[in-house]
């Protein structure tokens, strides 16, 4: 249970601090009033590891959790510093109560909502404090804040789509390695001594099964560093920069997955410059959040050389058109709402057109895959089974043609 250093006056009217322990910082002051104190100022208690237990970084849900509460506040005239301490106090994501704390004593002391946002780049993204500036100019918080909690949502379902997708052939992959382990490094190996015994002549599929077994009990230190290479691979491709770019650049290049990471891309994109645009935010402030948005290298420099020429007076729709990163479709409507004025209209349409094509081809993807998978495996087993009856059959053959 999380502990909270105190201020607080007590009956006599001195000030006097401690600490308490309760879920959440509203619970925290409930303890206090109940004990006939009047709490000046409640904080977490910060152990020596909270450096490495507690970082910076809040889930999305918390985040679009806390966007809804603050909009639904701001609608209903409740200032920003007493909906931010309400929701802070109710809040039970570490990070994210630090960061609201901190918040509401940057505004008693005169800063800015963005601003004060802004300090807590693990909590709030970039666009979302570019939504928030935009939102301050123009006075549109609580639309802007409804806005965002709404793309959230839309990010959480996409990548939710993704990752499942992704997962299931991971999945699968992994338990046809561990039954090609288990046969191969156990059941096979059982077998072994009475192969030598009989002394038999053993047909193609039991050697090459012996063979692979061997890997797996001889050679098991062969085994290990292949593994180890595989693992450290993975890992140079996840967390090291150099790794990561070369991974977001080969992605795009395997077949289907390489269309399903395209079109979440592209949704993304659409939907963080929609969002944005509709909050009032100007088209080339907006364009250098929402490519610091995209997650793939590859899209990130197009979309960069797009934003120079815009820059450069080249209009909209043609500098996109030219990255050829998006298909026909989304270029006539970024054409037609360029000309219309109603580019952020368009946007959310093409949105919705790259969320639409991405569950289709999800969805191919797994209808695709799924028997695949079921026929790899199947080959695995039935090659195993075929190698293990070959291999008595000739055992039994041979025992026969010795005793004739």
């Amino acid at each position: 249970m999380p502990k909270f250093a105190y201020s607080a006056i007590d009956a006599t009217g001195a000030e006097i601090e401690g600490t308490t322990k309760a879920d959440t910082i509203g619970t925290a002051r409930t303890i206090l009033v109940e004990q006939n104190l009047f709490p000046i100022k409640i904080e977490e208690a910060r152990g020596m590891l909270d450096f490495e237990l507690t970082k910076e970084k809040v889930k999305k849900k918390n985040l679009m959790n806390f966007t809804r509460q603050l909009s639904v506040f701001v609608k209903a005239g409740i200032p920003i510093t007493d909906a931010l301490t309400t929701i802070g106090d109710e809040s039970t994501d570490t990070a994210l109560r630090r960061a609201i704390g901190d918040m509401v004593d940057d505004l008693r002391n005169g800063g800015l909502l963005s601003a004060s946002a802004a300090q807590h780049p693990g909590v709030f993204p970039n666009y979302y404090i570019g939504i928030l500036q935009a939102a301050e100019l123009t006075g549109r918080l609580d639309d802007s804040l409804d806005s965002l909690a709404g793309y959230i949502a839309r990010e959480m379902d996409t990548r939710s789509k993704v990752t499942g997708a992704l997962a299931y052939p991971l999945v699968v992959m992994v338990l046809a390695l561990f039954t090609v382990m288990v046969l191969a490094g156990y059941v096979l190996p059982q077998f072994k001594p009475l192969f030598e015994e009989l002394d038999a002549e053993l047909p193609l599929p039991t050697r090459m099964m012996l063979f692979v077994a061997r890997f797996f009990t001889d050679l098991w230190y062969v085994t290990a560093i292949f593994f180890l290479i595989f693992f450290a691979t993975v890992a140079f491709l996840v967390m090291h920069p150099t790794g990561k770019e070369l991974w977001q650049r080969m992605s795009l290049k395997i077949p289907i997955i390489g269309g399903i990471i395209e079109f979440a891309i592209l949704e993304r994109f659409c939907s963080v410059l929609h969002t944005m645009l509709k909050a009032g935010v100007a088209i080339p402030s907006a364009m250098e959040t929402t490519i610091e948005a995209v997650s793939n290298v590859v899209y990130r420099e197009q979309l960069d050389i797009a934003r120079q020429q815009m820059l450069e007076g080249s209009g909209f729709t043609q500098p996109l058109i030219e990255t050829e990163l998006f298909p026909g479709a989304a270029r006539q409507m970024f054409k037609v709402g360029e000309e219309t004025g109603t580019l952020d209209s368009q946007l959310e349409v093409a949105a919705e057109y790259f969320n639409r094509e991405l569950e289709y081809r999800i969805k191919t993807f797994t209808t695709l895959f799924e028997p695949i998978m079921i026929i790899f495996v199947g080959l695995i087993v039935g090659f195993v089974a075929i190698a293990l009856v070959s291999a008595m059959y000739g055992v039994l053959n041979g025992v026969e043609d010795s005793g004739t």
